[in-house]
Parts: C-alpha cells; structure tokens; sequence
C-alpha cells in the first residue's frame, strides 16, 4: 500500500485515464510485438475501437509502426505492430577507470555500431574533448543509423539525478563534478547520465522483453569497482542523498583492505577485479607504486584462463572472490530481498567454476532457508549491460507511467 503525500501529489485530469491507457499499449507492443491490434485489445481488456484510438495516436507520432500481416484462415488479415525505431538512434557511453566505451543503439537498445573504446582520462575536461570528438566522429561514419535522440552516459559513481551532477567516483578521483553541460555543448545533443549500477538494473527493466513483468530486481556488476543497482516496485532506488544501493562500499571487515572510496574492508575491496588480482599475485595493486609491465596487462580474463588450465593458485584467488560475492550477496538479500538478481561483469565468465562458492557464501549469511537459494541470473559482458543502460536513459522516458497521486 503506497500512501498519498499531501504535500507533493499529482491531480487526475479528464486525459489522466487515457495517458494512462496510451501508456499500457505503448508498453505491451514493447513487450510483445509484432503484435496484431485484436491481440493488443485482448491483453488490456478494451473494446477493438478503443484500442484504435490509441493505435491511431502512436501511429501519428511515430511512436510506432504498422509492418508485416499475419496469415489467418478466415477473414482479413491481421496487420502487426511494433515499437518505431526506424531511422532513429542513442549513443550509449561507459565511463570506466581505464577505458570509455561507445555503442550506438537503436531506440530498443539494440546495438547498431560498436562499440569502439579508448583510454580514459580522469581530467574531465580532457574525457569530455574525446568523447565528444569519437561521438561525433562514429554518427558521421554511420550516417545510416539516422538521427540521434541523445546521449546516455553511466559512470562509476553516485549521481545527483536533479542536476546531473556526479557526486563522487571514488576510482576516477572526482568529486562535484559536472560533464553533462559541456558534453552537452560539445555534442549538440542531449545528455542523460546515470550510476553504472543503476543503469545496468534499467537495462534489465527497460531493454530486457521476458523481464519485463520482474519489477523488484537487483544487478550486481563486478569489475573495476562494484555497482549495486536496485529497481523496487519498477522504480530505480536512490535514496534522499542518491547513494541508495551503494553496497559496494559496506564493509565485510573493517579491518580488512583498503578501498578505493578510502574506507577500509569494503565489499568492493574484496570483489572487485583489481582485489582478485591482488590475490593472485600477493600484492596490493591498488596502492599507487610501480608494477612490472607483465603485471599490469594482466586482466581477470588471463587469470579465469589460468584457472581453467589447471593453476591452483589462479583457481584459489577466483574461489575466494566467489565467496566474498556470496557474503554480499547475502546482506543485499536480507536488506532488499528482491526478486531476482543479475550478477555482470568479467567474473562471470568463471560462473561455471564460481557458482557453487557463491551460494555457499551467500547460504552463510542469509537469514532463512527461502532467502539462501534465490533466483540468481549470470549477464554476460557481451550483452553489454552497462552500454544498454546508457542507452535506455534516453530510450525508456516515453514508456514511463504516468504520476498520479
């Protein structure tokens, strides 16, 4: 039961019911197209010309588009509907510690181009020239993707969604820092920005078709850091300060590791890629000394691959890592208790090898027998989560419900 606040509420209007009704078609020919208008008018319970009406409206501002028919025995023929993404799309951007990606989407997240990367660096005003120049350079080399709607942008920090402000990155070293107004102004295009964490649930709400019904979900994504993104009751939690899901940085141990944000014993000092490859190689890789150059191009990929070739040693740093992601896990469970849990990032290449380790950490911790075997779904890196999260900050606000109340 969600209670009305008397101090910050939205009147129904005499359109209310039908914005609402515009909305549930708009959603359902995402979730189900091609769809035919009597099957649309079926799933909302509506009378055949009701159900035109709205169809008509979408139609007329190409928010979507009638395509193939259908074969039927007897009578005319159906003709589908599906959500418009022709001649149009979004630029997803993933600012990460080392590298910044780039995907062109259309406006279902689908990829079109990409992505391309390049070194990230962590003066903003020398990322924004860059980015902006690569932004510009692969939409003139791929005209055929059409218009761009806008730039969707996640980065590894907290984010103030009022003034698209990034709050603090603790692995990029900003804090109070704003890139949405100039990269704005350098690319001519409008600029949405957003956690990784919760960018990565979003792709899961928004992007995602068999997923859609799921609306209290949580996505853990593991590399240079740790992002905990949470969607409750089908909407991102942010908090009043929009650190809400920042469980990354509870502690495991206070006396434990240090961690990027400063802290010691974080969850993410124990996970996270850079805390699996100290263990493997008994030094702290994080603490700012010189490491030898076979080290430093060494990546989580080469130790899963060592692992899988029979090292005990590659094999005991990544079964650690599976453990200390299942205690996590466990305080998520007990604080959140979601639905369903995505779990990205390079690790997850190893899950066949991990996962046992994971439910045994998580089993550990959890507080009863239901909370110790949840529904937990591996995303792969090739999915590209975060760059499809980028993407749905400009994609998903048409779909959004209506407020009322």
């Amino acid at each position: 039961m969600r209670r009305i606040n008397p101090h910050k509420f939205q009147i129904a209007t005499r359109g209310t019911s039908r914005e609402i009704n515009r909305q549930i078609a708009l959603n359902l020919i995402h979730t189900h197209q091609p769809i035919s208008r009597a099957d649309l008018a079926r799933l909302m319970g509506l009378r055949r010309g009701a159900v035109s009406l709205i169809i008509n409206e979408l139609l007329k501002d190409a928010a979507i588009f009638e395509g193939m028919t259908g074969e039927v025995r007897r009578g005319r023929k159906p003709t589908f509907l599906y959500i418009d993404s022709r001649g149009r799309s979004i630029v997803g951007v993933d600012i990460r510690v080392t590298r910044t990606y780039v995907m062109v989407t259309d406006r279902l997240c689908r990829p079109l181009v990409g992505p391309i990367n390049f070194p990230t660096d962590h003066n903003p005003e020398k990322l924004v020239a860059e980015l902006s120049k690569r932004i510009k350079q692969i939409l003139a080399d791929h005209s055929e993707v059409g218009d761009c709607d806008g730039v969707g942008v996640v980065v590894p920090g907290m984010v103030d969604q009022r003034t698209g402000r990034i709050l603090n990155a603790p692995t990029l070293g900003w804090r109070d820092v704003d890139i949405v107004k100039s990269l704005a102004a350098a690319t001519g295009l409008p600029i949405e920005i957003e956690n990784s964490g919760n960018a990565c649930a979003l792709s899961q709400l928004w992007a995602g078709r068999g997923d859609a019904a799921v609306s209290d979900l949580v996505f853990v994504t593991v590399s240079e850091g740790v992002g905990v993104g949470i969607i409750a009751g089908g909407e991102v939690l942010r908090g009043r300060h929009n650190i809400a899901g920042e469980f990354g940085h509870v502690p495991l141990n206070i006396d434990g590791p240090r961690c990027s944000c400063g802290a010691t014993g974080c969850w993410e000092a124990y996970i996270s890629n850079l805390a699996t490859l100290s263990r493997y190689f008994g030094r702290n890789l994080q603490e700012a000394k010189p490491i030898p150059a076979e080290i430093a191009a060494f990546t989580i990929e080469d130790l899963i691959a060592r692992a899988r070739a029979g090292d005990a040693k590659a094999a005991t740093a990544i079964q650690s890592t599976a453990r200390y992601l299942g205690l996590g896990l466990a305080s998520i469970i007990n604080a959140i208790d979601p639905t369903r849990i995505y779990v990205g990032g390079e690790i997850t290449a190893a899950w066949d090898l991990i996962e046992p380790a994971v439910r045994d950490g998580l089993a550990e911790r959890a507080l009863t027998p239901a909370a110790s075997n949840p529904d937990i779904r591996v995303v792969s890196a090739t999915d590209y989560p975060r760059l499809r999260g980028a993407a749905a900050l400009v994609a998903a606000p048409p779909f959004a419900a209506p407020a009322v109340a």
